[in-house]
């Protein structure tokens, strides 16, 4: 298990799922919030509609944990409320990379860092 990095990654992905959903439900956000914004990152696929390079882009924008994570340090220092976005999108995240969904290259949707999908 720990020589094949690919399973690494979808465990990894598992924990920060767990991890979102349960600092989420301990600090008392909405579960109906969780789910009803917990596909929005999924919105960017549609930069698909014009071509595989502006999808993967904004696919991987907005599927890296760089951007939730900064909505969170921003939320921990001016706007509480914006920790619950952050971790529902961070939840988002962890679910893809559980599932094997993984950042794309500009080739096609089907082509990503974890496998071919």
């Amino acid at each position: 298990m720990m020589t094949q990095p690919k399973w690494l990654l979808h465990a990894e992905g598992a924990g920060i799922l767990l991890t979102c959903s349960v600092v989420y439900g301990l600090r008392g956000y909405s579960w109906w919030l969780f789910f009803a914004l917990f596909l929005v990152p999924d919105v960017s696929m549609i930069g698909y509609l014009r071509d595989a390079r502006l999808g993967a882009w904004l696919y991987n924008l907005v599927h890296t944990e760089v951007l939730p994570l900064a909505v969170a340090v921003l939320g921990i220092l001016y706007r509480p409320r914006l920790v619950a976005f952050s971790l529902i999108w961070l939840a988002h995240i962890g679910f893809d990379r559980m599932l094997g969904f993984g950042l794309k290259y500009p080739t096609g949707f089907n082509e990503t860092h974890l496998a071919k999908v």
